[in-house]
């Protein structure tokens, strides 16, 4: 099913929207959790970018400034919950998570330690392993130094680490991220 796009300017969004919806999309679903919410994210800052899509393309990395609203805009919904969970006293105590098929052990303790990371680290540690990108294309998407990415990617390796237990070295906690990554981080 394909869409009638009238002028240049239209069609270059477009494209836009078809190379990168579904990198966007697993992005947010990294840094929330919720599938339901990633979509709705990467929908939202696509419809952001839309709306500033003269600015955003004379950008010298669009996408880096896209993978920043969309973590933004996650850095806001999680917040909004944390607030709502914490006004209501149930701040993660009836959280549920769902997941369609099956999945390995090792990944869900990963997710569920990822969530407990502060939303910095979980963000560089997301970028950088689970959807491979540089340290220079994190701290674009940050909006921080790549000197900031490098030390936040550090202490959040280790704290996974940590959370993760004495078998969970920091390749295999790499590996596990990636992992994550090929099977589309959604389940």
């Amino acid at each position: 099913m394909g869409t009638a796009v009238d002028d240049p300017t239209s069609a270059e969004f477009h494209e836009f929207f078809e190379r990168h919806y579904a990198e966007l999309s697993r992005l947010a679903y990294l840094l929330t959790g919720e599938a339901d919410t990633a979509d709705d994210l990467a929908s939202d800052a696509l419809l952001a970018l839309w709306r500033r899509w003269d600015r955003v393309r004379a950008a010298d990395h669009p996408v880096a400034y896209a993978r920043g609203v969309v973590t933004n805009l996650a850095k806001s919904r999680i917040r909004s919950a944390v607030r709502e969970r914490r006004r209501v006293a149930l701040f993660w105590s009836q959280r549920g998570d769902r997941f369609d098929g099956p999945d390995v052990p090792a990944v869900l303790d990963v997710r569920t330690a990822l969530r407990r990371l502060p939303f910095r680290k979980r963000a560089c540690v997301v970028l950088r392993h689970a959807l491979d990108l540089s340290e220079r294309d994190t701290a674009l998407a940050l909006g921080i130094s790549v000197g900031t990415v490098k030390s936040q990617t550090s202490r959040g390796m280790a704290e996974l680490q940590r959370l993760l237990g004495p078998g969970a070295s920091a390749q295999r906690v790499r590996a596990t991220v990636a992992a994550d990554r090929t099977e589309g981080g959604r389940g």
